[in-house]
């Protein structure tokens, strides 16, 4: 690791988890660009189907949680659904032009369900009809008959956050639900056969390690097909705001231990972080922990995978895409 002495044990640490990287995969990492979300542009990539991944909110900016880290701001950039318009007629514009995947997403009802069941039937007639990808952020997902729907409809693959703890549950979504609920969600999900691509958010809880081991013990227990990880972003408008985000040094520790407990599992470092020098660092621990793919990776990231020994591949397209 560049400009800083490594103690012995955590020179170990990153040699064991770049081992397990090279043993269970090809020396490659992808680079995702969904510049539908936000422009992006280096010396070695410059964008060329900006409408490649969309994302959509069925239910516009509304949510019934006020969560202290979101406060609805996630849902802004996102396409709100015109329900007049109907999902599978917005979705037929977007293919139109060029829209190859779309995310969708919408706020949360109070039981923590992203309420998608009343558009089923467009969600399939997306999936059949239009043949975009689907990645569907669900929110908990308890009940089988939601599974088993989104099963039917063919979904590409399901987003659903992965909280470890019952404090931040309460203290941070106000949700009356519990960690059992989300290793349920993930039982559920598996047992109807979905591809999962479940997210943890280090620092959640007002910029504090709490739950986030918990979350990847969780995780680690289902074949899902990839672990999106992402890290709190304080936000303006938001009880979060004004908080420190987790130290740089608790974001390696966890890299490091997702390669070691997910040996064969793809790891994504997603779009939010924090940027600076901060977002230039945890780039540079995910691809020595053996990260599969990062999202917007920070400059000079590209430079330092090659020295890896790894390929570049580019795609204009999300990580909850997978490889």
């Amino acid at each position: 690791m560049v400009g800083r002495t490594l103690t012995t044990q955590l020179q170990d640490r990153y040699q064991e988890a770049f081992n397990i990287r090279k043993s269970n995969f090809p020396d490659e990492i992808t680079f995702f660009v969904p510049t539908g979300l936000k422009s992006y542009s280096t010396r070695e990539f410059q964008p060329s189907h900006p409408y490649a991944f969309m994302s959509v909110s069925l239910t516009g900016a509304a949510c019934a949680l006020d969560c202290d880290h979101c406060n609805k701001k996630i849902l802004e950039p996102m396409i709100p659904l015109d329900k007049k318009e109907g999902l599978f007629s917005m979705c037929s514009r977007l293919a139109a032009k060029g829209t190859e995947t779309v995310l969708i997403s919408g706020g949360s009802t109070k039981s923590g369900e992203v309420p998608f069941m009343k558009h089923i039937d467009d969600i399939k007639r997306v999936r059949e009809e239009l043949g975009l990808r689907i990645i569907m952020h669900t929110g908990l997902i308890t009940k089988p008959a939601m599974a088993r729907a989104l099963k039917d409809a063919g979904v590409s693959g399901v987003a659903i956050d992965i909280i470890g703890s019952d404090d931040t549950i309460r203290d941070v979504y106000h949700l009356s639900a519990t960690t059992d609920d989300y290793d349920l969600s993930l039982k559920v999900l598996t047992d109807h056969g979905l591809s999962l691509r479940p997210h943890v958010i280090l620092g959640l809880h007002f910029g504090k390690f709490l739950g986030e081991y918990n979350a990847l013990e969780m995780i680690a227990k289902y074949p899902v097909h990839s672990l999106v990880v992402v890290i709190l972003v304080p936000m303006h408008g938001t009880n979060m705001w004004g908080v420190e985000p987790p130290k740089v040094e608790e974001v390696e520790g966890f890299f490091l231990q997702a390669r070691q407990s997910m040996p064969d599992t793809w790891l994504m470092l997603g779009c939010a972080r924090p940027l600076g020098d901060y977002k230039r660092k945890v780039d540079r621990y995910a691809v020595d922990a053996g990260f599969n793919g990062i999202a917007f990776p920070a400059e000079n990231i590209a430079a330092h995978a090659g020295l890896k020994g790894l390929k570049i591949n580019y795609v204009e397209n999300a990580c909850s895409c997978g490889a």
